[in-house]
């Protein structure tokens, strides 16, 4: 097997996506000469020409429409968002009519828009370049929302939300675009939707995405070192649709559960999967279901943002507070 990046798995996942279907195409700023800031499309212009690979200009708002409108011609357009940040401007397109148009045409319009969004922070950015808004697409009725955590699943779930004819919002965390894995591409993972057990345990789960999964298997690897606990970790891959069934089931197995990401935990992810784990697994839990996130502020200068940010210990000290209750 290879030593493939992340930011290689999505280059290569387009690149096949691409080479099987003609009417895949992309489209954000700086996609094609430039290859993207963070070059996952790098060599994607010359091989498949600027009809296919088109550099935009700086306004999301018409990135957006203009695949929709691709979408309602036939195309299964993927444009991508630079930032996080950048991505707001955009946000009456996808809300108003991404997310609604197979609604609206009560089911005979496909709407296979893929929006790729590098997220999160640890990079050392500037304003807007580091934010977590899965919270607003997940709350977007009629959105498949994903994000990857390996090479692996970062090409698989991209070739599957091209394949999609629902609008994906795929949210890939930066700063693991440079994390190496072991894997021989093309590569078939889980299906978007299905949860991922990483790490068995038996006395708490710890629930992560993207780019906290690293994160939760290194806090699960110390404590086992440290004697706390054996700690179960999921990774969720899919935040929509979001697999009950593994979360249930991995509660109702160690009776304690803490969920651990990068957005402010207000209205965040973790808050709709304690509900939903409460709900149906309330009577095997021996504590409630914790959260452990970035603080409840706007994203801070980068000098701040390792205080911001949920690192090892953080998650540690919340794994003590459900397993002392």
């Amino acid at each position: 097997m290879a030593q493939i990046t992340m930011a290689r798995a999505l280059n290569t996942a387009l690149r096949d996506a691409m080479e099987a279907d003609d009417r895949v195409v992309l489209l954000g700023e700086d996609v094609g000469t430039l290859g993207g800031v963070f070059r996952i499309t790098d060599g994607l212009l010359k091989d498949f020409g600027e009809q296919r690979v088109m550099d935009t200009p700086l306004a999301e708002s018409a990135i957006m429409g203009v695949s929709i409108g691709l979408a309602l011609r036939g195309y299964r357009p993927v444009p991508e968002m630079q930032f996080d940040g950048f991505s707001y401007p955009a946000l009456d397109q996808i809300i108003s009519h991404l997310a609604k148009y197979r609604n609206r045409s009560a089911g005979t319009q496909p709407m296979p828009v893929v929006c790729r969004i590098p997220y999160g922070g640890a990079i050392g950015a500037v304003e807007h370049h580091s934010e977590s808004p899965e919270a607003i697409y997940g709350h977007t009725a009629g959105l498949k929302v994903v994000t990857p955590s390996s090479a692996a699943d970062a090409y698989s779930l991209l070739r599957q939300s091209i394949e999609s004819d629902d609008p994906v919002i795929f949210l890939e965390p930066k700063r693991r675009y440079w994390a190496k894995q072991e894997v021989d591409l093309p590569v078939s993972t889980e299906p978007i939707g299905k949860a991922r057990v990483l790490r068995e345990g038996s006395d708490l789960t710890l629930v992560a995405y993207g780019p906290m999964v690293k994160v939760a298997m290194d806090a699960a690897e110390a404590a086992q070192e440290e004697g706390v606990g054996s700690l179960e970790v999921i990774d969720l891959r899919s935040l929509v649709p979001l697999d009950d069934a593994t979360l249930v089931a991995s509660a109702a197995k160690t009776g304690r559960m803490v969920v651990v990401h990068e957005a402010p935990q207000f209205l965040g992810m973790g808050a709709e999967v304690a509900a939903r784990v409460s709900e149906a697994a309330f009577f095997h839990l021996e504590a409630p279901v914790l959260r452990c996130t970035g603080l409840d502020i706007p994203y801070p200068p980068a000098r701040l943002e390792e205080a911001h940010l949920p690192g090892v210990d953080r998650v540690l000290w919340t794994v003590q507070r459900s397993l002392d209750f």
